[in-house]
């Protein structure tokens, strides 16, 4: 999920556990923020509000 001023919120797996990757897109450069157990932890640097899915549809061919 991306949102306002280059952050990106993406669920990764972390020594067998999931977790949420914040980082944020500075300048052509991806900075990390936080690793995050919990949406709530997640909110303490993104407003979730402003987060939106993004999809790929390059897959995608069409017909």
């Amino acid at each position: 999920m991306v949102g306002v001023d280059g952050y990106e919120v993406e669920a990764i797996n972390l020594g067998g556990r999931q977790r949420l990757r914040v980082s944020r897109l500075v300048g052509g450069r991806r900075y990390f923020i936080a690793c995050c157990r919990t949406p709530a932890e997640v909110a303490a640097h993104v407003d979730l509000a402003d987060l939106v899915e993004v999809t790929d549809f390059s897959a995608y061919r069409r017909l």
